[in-house]
């Protein structure tokens, strides 16, 4: 009818406004991250519940504060693998990443074999260098009974 109000769910440009999925307070669309509890925003949806995918799920454990600045490499991998599952380990710690292939590499990027450079924000250069790092005391040795 004319003169009603667009919904609550509805902002007046028709966008959509963010919630936050850690304690559901609403933001405006040009807001990234809760003020709050510094959870990545999502749209709210009419429905009730949501299907959250895999990239949202990533997105939901990195910390703002290791996502401003340059990128910077803080790791080297053999290969595509390795590089996964370094960027997994930084990932839990709430460190966003990026692999990319190393310089001079002789190998196409779509292939898994050749060497990747990991690269994260600079915020996060030295939370990453020391979730990377191995203690001395716990690094391996050799084969067990040798």
């Amino acid at each position: 009818m004319a003169g009603e109000e667009p919904p609550a769910a509805v902002a007046a440009d028709g966008e959509q406004p963010l919630v936050c999925p850690g304690c559901a307070r609403e933001h405006p669309p040009s807001e990234r991250f809760c003020k709050a509890c510094g959870m990545p925003l999502v749209h709210m949806s009419g429905a009730a519940e949501q299907t959250v995918s895999e990239r949202q799920s990533k997105a939901r454990k990195i910390k703002p504060q290791y996502s401003e600045g340059k990128l910077v490499k803080v790791a080297g991998a053999q290969n595509g693998a390795e590089a996964e599952m370094i960027q997994g380990l930084l990932l839990e710690e709430g460190i966003p990443s990026m692999a990319q292939r190393s310089l001079g590499a002789d190998v196409p990027d779509f292939l898994v074999a050749g060497r990747r450079d990991i690269l994260v924000p600079e915020s996060g250069a030295e939370a990453a260098r020391e979730a990377l790092a191995w203690d001395e005391a716990l690094a391996w040795e050799g084969p067990v009974g040798s």
